[in-house]
């Protein structure tokens, strides 16, 4: 116990210390915390084996996965704040026309480019392994487009609506998925199981809603009997809690697999409540920042969780260049495409697609499940290393994007230490 609890410390001390290196060639704190994080992890300090100083082992990054789950689900919960009813009726048939098309666009341009690689060169990846890889592009991570937009305080509609966007890509990422993947055991296999390609997602997705609508409610239920701000963000944290605890369970029901995902689970809380609750405004301000902590650690975690050793196969980093390029041709396309059928902004048109890029957690996990095909472990080995380059590279382009957009404002000196001065220098000009 001692031992993780200066594990813990180290990484954040390491956390803050890269993050003030960051900034001064104006880098995100995410992709500074990521690079700690790697630094600290397995592949790099943790190989001297020195208890205390960095993780010696993916195992051992591993046993605090609930850290990471917990981190998740308070995100998630934020992200449900960006759903009010004030938003929705400006954007909500946006979001979800955007969300859905470049999810399907970006799966089928991938799908395309590697399942023509595989009929040049049928050795080096399956049409399974294809056409699951296709359906993972369309997973974003909603964790690190948050952290910049709370960095910088980006505001205005192009941020809206990626925080709306983000939060709808994981329910169709999940059906994109749970379709692919059938289709990929059915042809390795030579047979289709329509519970678990159609009824098993749907399912998963209907009673994440209603946990999530449930929570929300009995949240706003229970808040009006405290009064006191530490007692009110107390209650919050143990909603959170209970629903990040409960969306781990799974059941078993006349042989369907039930389980809920996460981040809907805790989105849909976050969103009911932000909804109903007159105060909501100001308690979910004080969650932020009690969470600045687990969030940062949330990123360490996650960049030693980068498994290195992919980068040592040349086909792995072959077929992850070709999945990223096309990835990124889907996202940024699929983006334009759905926003111009929506009549968006042209600066919205531009934009919105880079800041999709980002991708982690909810890819790692689907390439996990898929690593029961054939050829799992190169399946799963692309997929690390594009998460490697996505969360890294990712953040910074969000930043980039929101910046060309005018969404996020150059700021004066802020410091706890003096008064806010405004700062004297002209802002840089982004060519």
């Amino acid at each position: 116990m001692d031992t993780i609890l200066i594990t813990l410390a180290f990484a954040l001390i390491a956390g803050l210390m890269m993050s003030r290196l960051a900034k001064l060639v104006n880098l995100p704190a995410v992709t500074a915390y990521l690079i700690a994080g790697l630094i600290i992890g397995p592949f790099c300090l943790g190989k001297l084996g020195v208890d205390g100083l960095g993780f010696t082992s993916l195992a051992q990054v591993g046993t605090l996965e609930i850290i990471s789950q917990t981190a998740l689900g308070f995100i998630a919960f934020a992200i449900g704040n960006e759903f009010r009813l004030k938003d929705l009726k400006v954007m909500g048939r946006a979001a979800i026309t955007v969300g859905i098309l470049q999810a399907v666009i970006t799966t089928l341009v991938v799908d395309i480019a590697l399942v023509t690689l595989h009929f040049i060169f049928p050795s080096i990846i399956s049409i399974s392994s294809a056409i699951t890889l296709g359906a993972i592009a369309a997973a974003t991570a909603p964790a690190a487009t948050l952290m910049v937009v709370r960095q910088y305080k980006a505001e205005g509609p192009l941020t809206k609506l990626l925080l709306m966007v983000v939060a709808i890509d994981d329910a169709v990422g999940l059906v994109l998925f749970s379709v692919s993947f059938g289709i990929a055991t059915a042809l390795e296999t030579g047979a289709i199981s329509i519970i678990t390609v159609l009824v098993e997602p749907l399912i998963e997705i209907g009673v994440s809603v209603l946990l999530g609508v449930a929570a929300g409610l009995l949240l706003n239920w229970l808040e009006v009997y405290f009064h006191s701000r530490s007692k009110r963000l107390a209650l919050a944290v143990a909603f959170v809690l209970l629903t990040v605890g409960i969306s781990q369970k799974t059941f078993v029901v006349g042989g369907v697999h039930v389980g809920f995902s996460l981040l809907l689970v805790c989105m849909l809380t976050g969103t009911i409540f932000c909804n109903i609750c007159e105060t909501s405004e100001e308690l979910m301000s004080r969650v932020e920042r009690w969470t600045a902590p687990l969030n940062m650690l949330f990123f360490i975690l996650s960049g030693a969780e980068l498994n290195l050793t992919v980068l040592a196969n040349p086909l792995v980093i072959m077929i992850g260049v070709i999945y990223m390029i096309f990835r990124s041709v889907g996202k940024i396309g699929g983006a334009y495409i759905s926003c111009k059928l929506e009549h968006t902004s042209p600066i919205i048109q531009q934009h919105l697609g880079i800041t999709l890029l980002p991708q982690a957690g909810v890819a790692l996990g689907m390439a996990l499940t898929a690593s029961n095909l054939a050829d799992g472990t190169m399946l799963r080995s692309v997929i690390l290393f594009g998460v490697l380059i996505y969360e890294l590279v990712g953040p910074t382009l969000t930043k980039w994007s929101l910046t060309q957009a005018g969404e996020i404002k150059p700021e004066g000196r802020v410091s706890s230490r003096e008064v806010n001065q405004p700062d004297t220098k002209p802002a840089p000009k982004i060519k």
